[in-house]
């Protein structure tokens, strides 16, 4: 990813530097070979409702997405404007991803078996058909609650990659 970053009526300063390098890096282990360009722009301003303007431009495939964020310090808005960024490319990937699918083909969903359950906690482990470990959450359960789910239940599941690992992103019982 080819990465520029300017500073207007301000001096770049090493800490951010460092963490729009630490935000390029997540940028690239969550969406490698995604973001072609990124430019990041950090001016500073006299609004009143913050000192800062940060603006992320980055060009993807057949794309281009802009995030402009105002705060009053920098960090803050560079946090903010890689998350609404990161939440912009999962959107256009899952678009896409949406789009390939054709009527008729294969579904992704997947089968498994409840393996560990943590109802206090919120969260349980999912044992794929393949014998690997997928971690879920309590939000990604639908038409079930947690405290109704035992270990050994059968549930088909949405995979998706997480910052840990294999995850699913949604787990419905086995009709």
């Amino acid at each position: 990813m080819e990465l520029k970053i300017e500073a207007r009526n301000v001096e770049l300063r090493k800490s951010w530097q460092t963490k729009i390098s630490e935000e390029q890096e997540k940028l690239i282990r969550h969406y490698p070979n995604f973001v072609l360009h990124l430019r990041v722009s950090i001016e500073a301003t006299n609004y009143k409702e913050g000192g800062y303007e940060i603006k992320l431009v980055a060009s993807v495939p057949n794309d281009m997405v802009v995030v402009t964020r105002n705060a009053e310090t920098v960090r803050a808005a560079l946090t903010e404007s890689f998350d609404v960024l990161s939440l912009q490319l999962k959107e256009i990937q899952r678009k896409k991803r949406k789009s390939k699918k054709q009527p008729g083909e294969e579904s992704t969903d997947k089968v498994g078996v409840i393996r560990k359950i943590s109802p206090h906690e919120s969260y349980g482990f999912i044992m794929s058909s393949d014998k690997r470990d997928i971690y879920f959450h309590e939000n990604a359960l639908k038409n079930l609650k947690i405290e109704t789910l035992s270990e050994g239940d059968s549930v088909v599941f949405g995979e998706t990659y997480g910052d840990k690992g294999p995850q699913a992103s949604w787990v419905k019982a086995a009709g």
